[in-house]
């Protein structure tokens, strides 16, 4: 019993003795609504598209997207894209832009990773579904 109580009040001073040794972190007033987006921010919008564009390609090439969802695929990007060049037309993202394109981004993707794994595919790469589903 006074091992277990022992222990215990070690386990409590070992851990009160790591929380008092994290770095207290300043804290920081909320950024007003309209603020600029973090340079970071815009570096992940841009790193994310070039991602998105790489698996169609790459969805082309291995023929697990078909021509035409590959068409609708670039679609949708060329569409993130509109909306990113729109957000950056005066000179800056702000972190809503930067939000209402991420999830945009978000969308986007769910769509090619379903169009990519929905088991339709041009293997033969002629433009046609090589297996049309079932009637």
């Amino acid at each position: 019993m006074k091992l277990h109580i022992l222990i215990a009040a070690l386990v409590m001073t070992g851990a009160t003795t790591v929380f008092a040794q994290s770095p207290a972190t300043p804290a920081t007033p909320a950024a007003p609504a309209g603020q600029q987006a973090a340079p970071n921010a815009q570096q992940r919008i841009d790193a994310r598209q070039a991602n998105q564009q790489k698996r169609i390609d790459q969805g082309k090439a291995s023929g697990s997207l078909t021509d035409k969802e590959a068409a609708r695929m670039q679609k949708g990007q060329e569409r993130v894209q509109k909306m990113e060049d729109k957000a950056r037309a005066d000179g800056k993202i702000t972190k809503k832009e930067a939000a209402h394109i991420e999830k945009a981004q978000d969308r986007q993707s769910r769509h090619i990773a379903r169009e990519k794994h929905d088991r339709q595919a041009d293997r033969n790469h002629d433009g046609k579904n090589d297996r049309p589903g079932k009637k």
